[in-house]
Parts: C-alpha cells; sequence; structure tokens
C-alpha cells in the first residue's frame, strides 16, 4: 500500500460504514490497529461465470459477508428491474450542449425493443446523486495528474449541497480513497493525495475497466436516485485485451470464461442504470464530434472502420462506454478552463431526468432475459438531444 497514501481520519471510517464499504481488518504495515483507507478494491478477487447465464460474478476470497452479498444484492437488483420497474436515467441537451431543466413526464417517450412503454415513474432531478470520481492514477498519465486533480476539485465545488461523492484511483490496482460523502473537505483530501509517481512500482498496466466495474459492484449497491461515475483516463486499458474487432468485447469457446469482459462492465453499469462521464486526456479525433456521436447512437462504435477513421482504439472503446452506458465523453484539453468543463458535468448530473416503465410485451408477458434496446424520445421541443443508456439487461430467473 503506498506511503503518500495515508489512512483518513475517523470520519472516513464512520462514511464508509453508511455506504456499505468495511474497513478492512489487517494491521496496518505501520501501525498495531485497523488499515483504513486507501483500501484496496481488486485484493483476493477471482471471477467466476455462470455456465448457463453467462452472468459474471466477482468472488472475493475469505469475505463471505462482502462479495456474496454484493452478488446477492446485484442479482436482487436485477430481477427487481426484470418483475418491477427499470429505472432510465437521461440527459437531455440543447444544440449548444447546455442541460435542457423543466421537462415534464409527457415531453418523454420510452422504447423497449422498438415499442412504446408507459412512463410510470418520473423525477426531475429532485434527489441527490451519487458521484464516484474514478481517477487515472497510471504512469501514463503522469503529465496530466496536476491538471485531473484540478478537474476533479472542480467537479466536488459544483456538485449540489446533498449530493454525496466517493473517490477511487486505479493503476494495476483499485484503490478506495473515500466512500460516499456529503462532507467535501473530506473528499477533497481524498483527491490531494492522488500520486501518480506513488504508483509506480503498481507494476501490470492500467486496469482502466476493471476499475469502473469494482465501482459499480462494490460502491453503488443500494444506493438509489441518480448515480454516476466519472472517469478521468488517458484510455489506455491494458487488462482486457481489447482491439477494434467486436469479439473482444465479450467472451467466446475457445477462450478462458472466467474473466472480465467489456460486456461485464456495461452490463454492471446497465443493471444499476449508472451512468458514465469519461474525461479523456488525450486529443480528440476530428471525426469525433458530439453531432457525430449523436448520428452513431444506434450502432456500435467498434469496428476496424475506427481507424481509417483516424479514431484510436482506447479512445473508441471509451466513447462506447458511454453510448452503452449513458453519459456523456469530454475532451479535457479542449475546454478553456478545466472548472468550466466541470461545472458543465455536474450541471448535466444535476439536469437528469430519471424514467421508469414496467417491461410488457403483446399478451402481457414480461422481456425475456438477456439485452434490450431502449430508447428516449422528448417531443414538442426541436433541436434537443437525450442521452440515455443503451440497453437495460434482464437477468434469467433464478433455477
Amino acid at each position: 500500500m503506498r506511503a503518500s497514501l495515508v489512512a483518513l481520519a475517523s470520519l472516513a471510517i464512520l462514511c464508509a460504514a453508511s455506504a456499505g464499504i468495511a474497513a478492512p481488518k489487517q494491521h496496518s504495515k505501520q501501525r498495531n490497529r485497523p488499515e483504513k483507507f486507501p483500501q484496496q478494491l481488486d485484493k483476493n478477487i477471482s471471477w467466476q461465470r455462470d455456465a448457463a447465464t453467462g452472468e459474471l460474478h466477482l468472488v472475493t476470497a475469505g469475505d463471505e459477508s462482502g462479495a456474496s452479498a454484493i452478488n446477492a444484492q446485484s442479482s436482487g437488483a436485477a430481477l427487481r428491474s426484470l418483475t418491477q420497474m427499470v429505472p432510465v436515467t437521461c440527459i437531455v441537451s440543447a444544440a449548444g450542449g447546455e442541460a435542457v431543466p423543466g421537462l415534464r413526464r409527457e415531453d418523454f417517450r420510452i422504447f423497449d425493443d422498438g415499442v412504446a412503454q408507459p412512463v410510470a415513474y418520473f423525477d426531475a432531478s429532485t434527489q441527490p446523486a451519487s458521484v464516484a470520481l474514478v481517477i487515472d492514477a497510471s504512469p501514463s498519465v503522469l503529465p496530466d495528474s496536476d491538471e485531473m486533480k484540478q478537474a476533479a476539485d472542480a467537479l466536488i465545488d459544483s456538485l449540489a449541497p446533498l449530493d454525496r461523492a466517493a473517490v477511487v484511483d486505479f493503476s494495476a490496482h483499485t484503490y478506495l480513497l473515500a466512500p460516499f460523502s456529503d462532507a467535501r473537505e473530506v473528499v477533497r483530501r481524498a483527491v490531494d493525495r492522488i500520486d501518480v509517481r506513488a504508483l509506480f512500482g503498481d507494476t501490470g498496466g492500467s486496469n482502466i475497466y476493471e476499475a469502473v466495474y469494482l465501482t459499480a459492484e462494490r460502491l453503488f449497491p443500494g444506493r438509489t436516485g441518480r448515480k454516476a461515475i466519472v472517469l478521468l483516463t488517458d484510455g489506455e486499458d491494458s487488462g482486457l485485451g481489447l482491439t477494434l474487432d467486436p469479439r473482444t468485447e465479450s467472451v467466446h469457446p475457445g477462450q478462458p470464461q472466467n474473466r472480465l469482459t467489456f460486456d461485464d462492465v456495461v452490463r454492471a453499469l446497465a443493471s444499476r442504470d449508472i451512468q458514465v462521464f469519461a474525461v479523456s486526456t488525450e486529443n480528440r479525433p476530428r471525426v469525433m464530434t458530439p453531432e457525430w456521436l449523436a448520428s452513431q447512437a444506434g450502432q456500435t462504435l467498434i469496428s476496424p472502420n475506427a481507424l481509417r477513421l483516424g479514431i484510436p482504439a482506447y479512445t473508441d472503446y471509451l466513447a462506447e462506454l458511454v453510448r452503452r452506458a449513458g453519459g456523456q465523453l469530454y475532451f479535457l484539453n479542449e475546454s478553456s478552463t478545466v472548472a468550466g468543463t466541470f461545472r458543465q458535468i455536474a450541471e448535466k448530473i444535476r439536469a437528469e431526468y430519471t424514467l421508469g416503465f414496467y417491461p410488457r410485451r403483446p399478451g402481457g408477458s414480461t422481456a425475456a432475459p438477456g439485452w434490450h434496446s431502449l430508447r428516449v424520445e422528448v417531443v414538442g421541443h426541436v433541436g434537443v438531444n437525450v442521452s440515455n443508456r443503451a440497453a437495460y439487461y434482464a437477468t434469467a430467473p433464478p433455477r
């Protein structure tokens, strides 16, 4: 564990308990008392895929109350979505990118696999948001690390008073620095302790998507209201073996089955309706304008054609993550001020709408297990763009 990331004060322990993240029971190397934060989220974990359903489960060695409880909560949440209501968080933006507030239930239409569904639930951003800052601390982002920390501080300053924020950083491993808290100083101190140089010895690459998956599975169970991950990274993941061949997104015959894939990450986000605001430290590919991204809303971005368009694979996957989970993609170096970009993200989170519907098919049957496409439209407002997760995942009934 890094010496530069010292344990937070006892207030962080109380926050951890309220967020459902228990402090480790092992002893600190420096003092004979329980370790606090940072907490390594990928410690002693393994992956197990259900051969019948294809669903991946997170297993933590010797932690009967941790991973097992999390998996039970995860399965329960997904089943509730199938048998009761599917929540859909969406962002409505004007042509200039600013959020559109003040819409009503009757302004929205939801389509499940192309079939219109009645809007059974509507909330116009009245509940507090849970926002997890997931910050790349791998060696490749060293030139941008100070600016990334300034960006995180700007976002914290812009959140609504009752919103809760958590802080995670990662390189080869993933560390929880502060669990969800509305105490801004606790969150700021956690951001200030991020030190890329301290992780130079954390060898094994940069596991971006594993960090996102662990954040979704370890921090968000039981949380209600609007949920978002703000991911700051260069996008260069070295853990999943992703290429512009779409087959690398998932497992297929002849490959190891008990491993994390890009599809598993998206499934975890979709099952909890967590939107992703990805902020890349790389340059925006010339073709990847907001208008171009909006035009690709109904189809995958992962294709060998991306290289011909001048889109690196790692940026293509960040855009695909956002397309499928809902949210938006930003580029850190194209804004005149870092604070301006992150104020815009906070504004988008504050202006999110949460809709809900009961998935029904002709004849009254429920949606079959598997992925189902989602589309949200706003009627009566010209020139607006709606961003929401591209699909929801209905799990198979328990056997």
